[in-house]
């Protein structure tokens, strides 16, 4: 069986850490002109974990590096 080769749009989104998996949040990368100040500060916090199900899916895409 041929090796796996790594997701590259998967590869450039997500990292694996420790504690799981890393993503970014969304709505956080431009226009940001029209955004609350409520709603920026609220996105502030800018990582966080994915959950068990998807994190299974993307371990999986990110499996060939």
């Amino acid at each position: 069986m041929p090796k796996l080769k790594t997701h590259r749009g998967a590869a450039k989104r997500f990292r694996k850490t420790a504690g799981g998996i890393k993503r970014r949040r969304a709505y956080r990368n431009h226009i940001l002109t029209k955004k609350s100040s409520k709603q920026k500060r609220h996105l502030r916090v800018s990582s966080g974990h994915l959950v068990a199900c998807d994190a299974k899916l993307v371990e999986r895409m990110l499996e060939g590096s």
